[in-house]
């Protein structure tokens, strides 16, 4: 009982944070599964399916606050399909651990870039009639398709699409709301492709139906609190905290890769990028232009 408890636990947890930040299902199911005991190969086929049904539940959250765009959603879901089959084809050759300190490497650079990028965002407060709140300003689309067949890669290999995705669309200019929004849409299209997959490989018998309906329970009721969450967030702290995210998941997995695991340099790691986070938190000012002054 106190096991399925613990699942409970990791699927809320999970699907919050990955409701609220477009990310981190795969990444915060799996360190609490693992830490549970399970086998990685079991820990995860049930995050992954786990995604696929908690990922509907937030996809129709999302839409019903208005936090989706229905051509970024496909044209995030259909790479991503083909990069998740990429991607778990690649695992069944390649050894993940060989890639994982590139991925986070690239991730790390990601997150800086976010952050340096919130760290000068200036917030524009415009008059009602300027335009629709919930209607998604048009962006820079180039490169959403590769960056979705990545992400989808990168999911069939170590669950990551939305580190790859959401701060591609932020970078990109995307309000965060229509980010994450759209990019847990897709994830469940993603999320199935690899889920499929990964049980075609490893057979129905590795599976336990009990963790899976416990982080299915704790994903549920998560789901619709993030969506409701995102539309009220502004979008330099929602920014922020992708990129403390990605920079605190990936310090760890750099510092393990580096062998500095325990001890006083992998403190001094994840002290530097708390500082660094602080440092814009404390430092920023929101600059508000009234439609007044952006005229004269």
């Amino acid at each position: 009982m106190r096991d399925l408890v613990v699942f409970a636990v990791a699927g809320f947890a999970a699907s919050l944070v990955d409701g609220a930040l477009g990310m981190g299902f795969g990444p915060t199911g799996s360190s609490i599964l693992l830490g549970s005991g399970l086998a990685p190969a079991v820990a995860s086929a049930s995050v992954n399916l786990a995604k696929v049904a908690t990922g509907i539940v937030a996809a129709i959250s999302h839409w019903r606050f208005r936090n989706t765009e229905k051509k970024l959603v496909l044209s995030l879901a259909l790479p991503g399909m083909a990069g998740a089959l990429i991607g778990v084809t690649v695992l069944s050759n390649v050894n993940g651990a060989t890639l994982r300190p590139v991925l986070a490497v690239l991730l790390t650079v990601i997150g800086l870039r976010i952050l340096f990028r919130f760290a000068r965002y200036t917030a524009k407060v415009e008059g009602p009639e300027s335009s629709d709140p919930d209607r998604m300003p048009e962006f820079d689309r180039r490169g959403v398709r590769v960056a979705a067949l990545l992400g989808g890669v990168t999911n069939g290999m170590i669950g990551a699409w939305g580190p790859v995705v959401t701060p591609f669309l932020l970078h990109r200019g995307v309000k965060p709301r229509f980010a994450v929004g759209s990019v847990n849409t897709a994830e469940v299209f993603v999320a199935s492709a690899s889920a499929v997959t990964l049980i075609a490989a490893m057979g129905r018998g590795g599976l336990n139906l009990g963790v899976v309906l416990a982080m299915l329970g704790g994903g549920v009721v998560a789901a619709p609190v993030a969506a409701y969450l995102i539309r009220h967030i502004p979008a330099r702290p929602m920014g922020v905290a992708v990129a403390a995210l990605l920079l605190i998941t990936n310090a760890r997995e750099l510092a393990a890769w580096s062998g500095l695991s325990s001890g006083p340099g992998v403190w001094a790691i994840y002290s530097g990028v708390v500082g660094m986070i602080a440092l814009v938190l404390a430092t920023y000012r929101v600059r508000a232009v009234s439609p007044a002054s952006s005229s004269s």
